[in-house]
């Protein structure tokens, strides 16, 4: 039996670990998990915090663990892999250096300078006075990010300059220190772009696009995603190559001269203007929620994958090329600010209809909603209409809407 280490706990490690385990002669460890993960076959969750290094490197030692795969971007930043390969241990993943990537989007924004790669122009800031005095020669909308991991809500889009002045002014009451980047506003469809990476061996992933707003229509605040589908009906293989040439080569070119190996998930957040593909941000780690849509594409084993990659051997990756993956998020009433928390979980029984879960907890010997994002009800058809359809009618059919949150127009852009 192979070993297999996961760490993490929402959705997209619930997806990964149904992945892994398509392999019958393979366990899977997710620390921490979630419980619903203990009913898949072979996977089994650990009560260690995915930042507790030393906890996670005795047990993988203790425990003849093969491979270990990172999920989220919290562990990586603080320097997982540096971790567990100092101490032998084979892991997927960027070590620290690399992960600056995602974790200093001013990191991002020089690479991509040097690289070439075409992205939004950018100002700098670490103090409020000097943000605000940069608004008087800006234009609007302009957009307003944390230079940090701010788990995917950390990017506000300010129409005017007094909800920008308003933006900030919030930005600095909480954090003195905190250093922000304002760039234009790009116009466009924004699309996700992960490969998977070996220094400059690259293995490309079916496109995918999140939808970031708690509602329909691209309205309200941005949330940690809402919902994704994949593949992208609207972008052909020539998006595919010319995000390849343009941005993930170029990038990984500059990484490899600048002595940063690159190993693991490169997520290129991309949009499609009228002046051709710009960046709009970069990962270090799959995308949640477009693991969920992505991964059930792969027709090869996801743990053989890797390992072949790792070891500078090029997989041969098959892809589904007849059906369309889409799922919608089902989020705690109020998220992503105050939420509803402990609800009763749906239970889905129609056919058809997958579901990966995130935010679940056990309380008073039962199982219900823990966090924000708390599980994705997913679908596939060989029509995508058919799929957002058959999704959403369950859910209509299923779940309390005075409970729990979700949009109905996933896939829309698909339709435009």
């Amino acid at each position: 039996m192979e070993n297999w280490l996961l760490i993490g706990s929402g959705g997209r490690e619930y997806a990964m670990a149904k992945q892994l385990t398509k392999n019958d002669n393979r366990h899977v460890y997710v620390a921490p998990g979630n419980p619903m993960m203990n009913i898949l076959k072979n996977v089994e969750t650990l009560d260690i915090d995915e930042c507790d290094f030393d906890a996670l490197i005795e047990f993988a030692q203790q425990n003849q663990v093969n491979w270990t795969l990172v999920g989220p971007e919290k562990p990586l930043s603080e320097g997982i892999v540096d971790r567990f390969k100092a101490a032998g241990l084979n892991i997927f993943g960027p070590k620290q250096a690399a992960a600056q990537l995602e974790s200093s989007k001013e990191f991002a924004k020089d690479v991509m300078t040097s690289a070439g790669v075409a992205t939004a122009q950018y100002a700098t800031f670490d103090n409020q006075s000097q943000a605000l005095k940069y608004l008087e020669t800006t234009s609007f909308p302009v957009v307003i990010k944390l230079n940090g991991l701010a788990s995917g809500k950390g990017v506000f889009i300010a129409e005017t300059k007094s909800d920008a002045q308003a933006i900030i002014n919030d930005v600095y009451q909480n954090d003195a220190n905190q250093e922000i980047l304002m760039e234009d506003y790009l116009v466009g469809q924004e699309f996700s772009m992960i490969v998977m990476v070996n220094d400059l061996d690259v293995v490309t992933m079916p496109l995918a696009q999140d939808h970031k707003r708690i509602y329909d229509g691209d309205k309200g605040l941005n949330t940690g995603g809402m919902g994704a589908y994949s593949p992208l009906p609207q972008f052909g293989d020539d998006v595919v190559e010319a995000g390849l040439v343009k941005v993930i080569r170029p990038v990984l070119d500059e990484m490899h001269k600048r002595d940063i190996l690159f190993q693991g998930f490169l997520y290129a957040g991309l949009i499609m203007t009228d002046d051709g593909i710009k960046v709009i941000e970069f990962n270090v780690r799959m995308g949640d929620p477009e693991t969920q849509v992505i991964l059930p594409q792969l027709q090869d084993d996801f743990g053989e994958v890797i390992k072949q990659l790792m070891s500078h051997q090029q997989p041969t990756v098959h892809w589904s090329t007849d059906r369309y993956y889409l799922g919608n998020v089902l989020a705690a009433k109020g998220y992503p600010q105050q939420h509803l928390d402990a609800l009763t979980l749906p239970e889905f029984t129609q056919s058809g209809i997958d579901v990966d879960y995130a935010g679940v907890k056990e309380q008073d010997e039962k199982l219900v909603s823990s966090g924000g994002r708390i599980m994705m009800v997913i679908s596939s058809d060989e029509d995508l209409k058919q799929a957002q359809t058959r999704v959403n009618q369950v859910i209509k059919d299923t779940v309390d809407a005075n409970l729990y949150s979700y949009r109905t127009d996933i896939g829309a852009k698909a339709f435009q």
